[in-house]
């Protein structure tokens, strides 16, 4: 047993062998995480909480995989535009009002919960490109563990690009941030959170090579168990900057999704927003930009299409050709693409034949110099592409 817990830990350890079903085990195992005292002394136990808590996440979707037959009706929505950017909230938050406001969607809007049942997706023009957002029906507590069509929803998140996560701030807004949060790390969601540095490469032979072991800030042998569990025997793994132990799990656990997310605090005329406004952001400031808005009265929509765009990670590349002007619309990339990834969205024959560009803009250090395949481009640049 271990030293110095809490009560609270050994009420959730007795509740964890107690538990019957794979969801009863979660709850207890996510409530002993939170309570187990966080030092050194712990960092196993800990660690072992966190895999038996990935391992239950696997075995409840794999039995709900059989159970429907491969998981029952898709809610797969094909990604469209420059990104995808899911409106994910509780019930009756006003996502569907958003959604008109934002993109002229013919979304059902009513005073009541679960109007949307389906997601819906729709256009937002901004800043000359279309970003497609997605209204996600109101995920409920326990959606992650199977409660209505949860799993279908959360799969529908995990595969956006970036989470705009609605609030509604007539109501207790961190409550409804504790639900969705706990929901999306149950569902294998990162929010706002960077993926280690830690770089995997399976090979034929040779056994387990570790670079950068100085950076693993714990037990290598427990590092080793970990390989062991994954299946991973011969390997070699880079590690580029300091990690806990939980750090590599989670580096190494292919589940995991690592997705953007703002808050939208809707419902901000309504009475009461002020101090749950207030409230939200001493609680989440920190860790998400927050913007508030009213669909209903329209108001700070502008600024919201801003917030989306930036959330988006795209830039606005301009294309021409010698002695032309630009060409119109722009190309939309991601952030950190290079003269070679605009290349070889225009056409293959582009990337193959490429010499040099000219770009105006601000990557470089006057208008129109020269550069080669890998320079990074910026948000409103001009390119000019010679090729043989």
């Amino acid at each position: 047993m271990p030293t110095n817990v809490t009560a609270e830990y050994l009420a959730a350890e007795e509740e964890y062998r107690n538990a019957k079903t794979i969801p009863e085990k979660i709850r207890a195992l996510e409530k002993m995480y939170a309570t187990v005292p966080k030092h050194k002394g712990t960092e196993k136990l800990r660690l072992q909480i966190k895999r038996k808590l990935a391992e239950l996440r696997k075995e409840l979707e794999k039995q709900r995989q059989m159970r429907k037959g491969g998981g029952g009706p898709s809610m797969a929505v094909r990604k469209e535009g420059a990104a995808q950017i899911v409106l994910a909230g509780l019930p009756n938050v006003g996502k569907s009002s958003l959604m008109r406001a934002l993109t002229n969607v013919d979304a059902d809007v009513a005073d009541y919960a679960f109007t949307t049942v389906e997601p819906i997706p729709g256009m937002m023009h901004h800043k000359d490109v279309q970003i497609q957002l997605v209204e996600v029906p109101g995920l409920v507590e326990g959606a992650a563990l199977g409660k209505g069509m949860g799993p279908q929803l959360l799969s529908v998140i995990r595969n956006a690009d970036a989470i705009a996560i609605v609030v509604d701030l007539s109501q207790d807004p961190v409550k409804q941030m504790e639900i969705l949060l706990r929901e999306f790390e149950r569902a294998g969601i990162k929010v706002n959170k960077r993926k280690p540095k830690v770089e995997i490469k399976r090979t034929a032979s040779g056994g387990i090579v570790i670079n950068g072991q100085e950076n693993i800030k714990g037990d290598i042998q427990e590092v080793m168990k970990m390989l062991r569990e994954e299946r991973i025997h011969s390997a070699e793994i880079t590690v580029k900057e300091p990690v806990t132990l939980e750090e590599f799990a989670d580096a190494l656990d292919e589940s995991l999704v690592w997705r953007r997310a703002i808050i939208i605090a809707n419902k901000g005329d309504a009475p009461g927003s002020k101090e749950n406004y207030e409230k939200l952001v001493k609680a989440y400031g920190d860790r998400f930009k927050i913007v508030p808005v009213s669909a209903r009265r329209k108001i700070n929509l502008d600024k919201l299409k801003d917030e989306l765009y930036e959330l988006a990670g795209i830039i606005r590349v301009f294309t021409k050709s010698p002695g032309e002007e630009p060409a119109y619309p722009p190309v939309a990339l991601k952030k950190g693409s290079t003269v070679m990834d605009l290349a070889e969205r225009i056409h293959k024959d582009f990337a193959k034949n490429f010499r040099y560009a000219r770009v105006w803009g601000k990557s470089v250090k006057f208008p129109g110099q020269r550069v080669g395949a890998d320079h990074v481009l910026e948000d409103g640049d001009i390119v000019e592409i010679h090729a043989r």
